[in-house]
């Protein structure tokens, strides 16, 4: 699980799905991804780092 990038998505209030309409992914991917069963990739990962002000490295962190 990537709690950090679950903590920071419900931080800004904001729902999975909400996440994924803002990446223009589908629902089931963006939950793999916050899940840690799919990697994403990188323009992603570069839209959740500006989405949440957060380092995408601390974003990807698997706990």
């Amino acid at each position: 699980m990537r709690n950090n990038l679950k903590s920071a998505r419900k931080a800004k209030g904001m729902t999975q799905q909400g996440v994924a309409d803002y990446l223009g992914i589908g629902l089931r991917y963006y939950q793999k991804i916050e899940s840690g069963d799919r990697t994403g990739d990188f323009e992603i990962w570069d839209n959740l780092e500006d989405l949440f002000s957060i380092h995408q490295r601390i974003l990807r962190e698997i706990e």
